[in-house]
């Protein structure tokens, strides 16, 4: 199948960036733009998280609901958001806009990809080995890992969010760093113009 971007990861990061490419359906330059969403999340942190500092997050809030909801809401509000569940991202193969991203069952093209895998140093997706390095904001022996970056632009056609973008683990970071990315590539896809997806009680 082919997409225009493929974000791989349904954490925080992840689903906040495909959360803001699907709101923007209406923009003429989005309308015919294919979206899917990786959402292999057996190790994300937030299976044993608790939030009550989480801005907009009810407290008391278990992150492994949050995983459910967040996926839900998506695919509520923007079906047209592709979801693949139970598939891990073994290897990237090609370049921009010709990527192919090959999982433990199957595989898929992009033009262009976001990479919102945790931070952890058990991180191997052939491919992308080569932009690994020490993470800069975390705990020297907890020997996290992130992708060299610049503002999340790892290479062309290759973005980066939250935590293996460097970033400090915090929703509001992830979650931010998420939507970073997805306004970036709506300006890519606007042809340079900045460009962002609001809703609005006005409209």
């Amino acid at each position: 199948m082919d997409f225009d971007v493929l974000v791989l990861g349904g954490g925080v990061a992840g689903v906040s960036c495909a959360m803001i490419l699907g709101s923007a359906h209406k923009k003429s330059f989005v309308a015919d733009k294919k979206i899917g969403l990786i959402a292999h999340q057996k190790t994300s942190s937030l299976q044993e998280a608790l939030f009550n500092n989480a801005y907009g997050i009810p407290v008391g809030t278990l992150g492994s609901d949050l995983l459910q909801s967040s996926l839900a809401q998506l695919n509520d509000l923007y079906p047209h958001v592709m979801q693949i569940g139970g598939e891990k991202v073994v290897r990237i193969e090609g370049d921009f806009p010709n990527f192919t991203v090959v999982t433990n069952k199957n595989s898929y093209t992009a033009k262009s990809i976001v990479v919102a895998i945790g931070y952890s140093n058990t991180f191997d997706i052939e491919g992308l080995m080569q932009f690994v390095a020490p993470h800069p904001k975390a705990i020297a022996e907890k020997q996290r890992i992130y992708l060299r970056n610049t503002d999340h632009k790892v290479a062309d056609g290759i973005y980066v969010a939250g935590t293996l973008a460097g970033w400090r683990s915090q929703l509001s970071i992830a979650s931010g760093s998420g939507a970073a990315v997805a306004t970036d590539i709506l300006t890519l896809w606007n042809n340079g113009i900045d460009s962002q997806s609001h809703d609005s009680i006005k409209k």
